[in-house]
């Protein structure tokens, strides 16, 4: 019966989905299609797309085919590393990174992509070793398995990452198991915005795509909303960062991940690379606590190998961050709750860390 139930469940979530859609038909585990709206779709067809959900509920997405070939031509055409290498997708196909970035520019340039299952790192290690030139397009978690199971002196041909800003420790891992690392940035809503065929530093998000203006570029001391414009159509992705003088487009936090200490910004990344710099921690993340008193303050969750003491962490801490970065509440705990694409949404876990749903580890020290 508990079966039976959470079934249902997702039955019913894929109906809600569908129904936000506006979908004609939802098609769940049968071949017969159950009714859901009679509204006529487009006649020019278009690709429906949920979005992550990263920062709230799911969207849903619909672009136009014609707008989605302009895409591919564009990405084809700026980014030209990849075209003698072999395409292996792993990761889901439901979402632009995968469907588009993945099978449909492949496919453009005339090779033949393999889409993997991701549930098994050593099969995927298996599948690099007997591809001649992989280019491995994957999310950063899977990336950051996979180069912490390769044997010393042994690289993968090439790896694409997006979806969410690398660790700095994961980066480094992953870029001296890469012989050629790449990094895209985008959204739901207008693809993909800018590539990096050669990445260097994990914040280090891509060259804009010809077929976007950068509405402000910023500075590294005056960031701005990430925004971007084509044939009149804004797109504010609601990201802060800026543009280097060479090009470069530079990621610094979620605009809704910011937090304000006393008037001063936190961006969570910095903290948490400090942080996982710390002997034994594997994944943190850092989130905003509301203070009845004080306003915004920094919270951390953490995992590690070995029961960590806080009051040495706390130590850590202070030595590489200012004051109003310094977390005033860490909880060392079982684990991160990343998504599969190693996305994490701070206000899920806030919301949830509040609930008190987050059980510490014990640890002997305080």
């Amino acid at each position: 019966p508990r079966h039976m139930a959470s079934r249902d469940a997702v039955a019913a979530r894929w109906r809600r989905q569908a129904e936000t859609a506006k979908c004609n038909w939802l098609f769940y585990n049968r071949l017969e299609g159950e009714p859901i709206c009679e509204e006529r779709a487009s006649e020019a067809g278009q690709l429906l797309q949920m979005s992550s959900g990263t920062t709230g509920e799911p969207k849903c997405i619909a672009r136009a085919w014609s707008e989605i070939d302009d895409e591919i031509e564009s990405y084809t055409s700026a980014f030209v590393e990849p075209q003698d290498m072999t395409p292996l997708i792993a990761g889901p196909t439901t979402h632009s990174y995968g469907l588009i970035c993945g099978v449909m520019v492949a496919l453009k340039r005339g090779q033949s992509p393999a889409i993997l299952d991701t549930g098994n790192p050593k099969f995927l290690l298996r599948k690099l070793r007997e591809t001649e030139r992989p280019y491995l397009i994957s999310s950063p978690a899977i990336l950051h398995t996979l180069a912490r199971l390769l044997p010393a002196g042994e690289q993968i041909h090439a790896t694409m990452t997006s979806g969410t800003l690398l660790p700095d420790p994961w980066f480094g891992q992953i870029r001296a198991k890469s012989k050629y690392m790449f990094q895209q940035y985008g959204c739901s809503e207008a693809g993909c915005i800018a590539i990096n065929p050669d990445v260097q530093a994990a914040n280090e998000i891509g060259y804009v795509l010809p077929r976007y203006a950068l509405r402000d570029a910023g500075t590294a001391s005056e960031p701005k909303e990430i925004t971007v414009e084509r044939k009149g159509v804004v797109v504010e992705t609601r990201d802060l960062g800026y543009r280097r003088d060479d090009g470069m487009l530079v990621f610094l936090s979620r605009l809704d991940d910011l937090i304000n200490v006393s008037g001063l910004n936190v961006y969570p990344k910095e903290v948490e690379d400090v942080v996982m710099t710390f002997a034994g921690i594997g994944d943190a993340v850092v989130f905003r606590k509301q203070d009845a008193f004080a306003g915004e303050r920094v919270a951390l969750l953490f995992i590690a190998e070995h029961a960590v003491d806080r009051a040495q962490l706390r130590q850590w801490c202070a030595e590489r961050l200012a004051a109003h970065q310094m977390p005033t509440e860490v909880v060392q705990v079982e684990r991160i709750p990343r998504q599969a694409n190693g996305k994490i949404s701070r206000r899920d876990v806030a919301a949830r860390y509040g609930t008190g749903e987050f059980a510490p580890v014990r640890t002997e020290a305080a």
